[in-house]
């Protein structure tokens, strides 16, 4: 019965970080601005998943660059202003980002 349990927990496990990733990011109004799978002012999160696929440093970066925002020309003219999003939310976004 507990390696049902623990299986079951473990196939919901993705499922639930991307509702989560999503419900957090809505929270914060990062969807005025991004979708998952077009441009809007910002990058789409796939376009963002993509560049830094494969990248160690990927998470650490994102954080950083979301904290203290972006001048216009790294994903188009408009600049990103910097975000203040709890450190525990803003990584359920990023990865859930990351994961597009």
């Amino acid at each position: 019965m507990l390696r049902v349990i623990l299986i079951s927990a473990l196939l919901a496990s993705p499922a639930i970080a991307a509702e989560d990733g999503a419900k957090v990011a809505a929270k914060y109004n990062c969807l005025a601005c991004h979708s998952v799978d077009k441009k809007i002012v910002g990058p789409s999160y796939k376009d963002v998943a993509a560049k830094y696929k494969g990248q160690k440093d990927a998470e650490a970066m994102l954080m950083a660059e979301v904290r203290k925002g972006l001048p216009g020309g790294k994903w188009g003219k408009i600049p990103m202003p910097a975000q203040q999003i709890e450190e525990k939310d803003l990584r359920v976004i990023i990865r859930w980002v990351l994961a597009q």
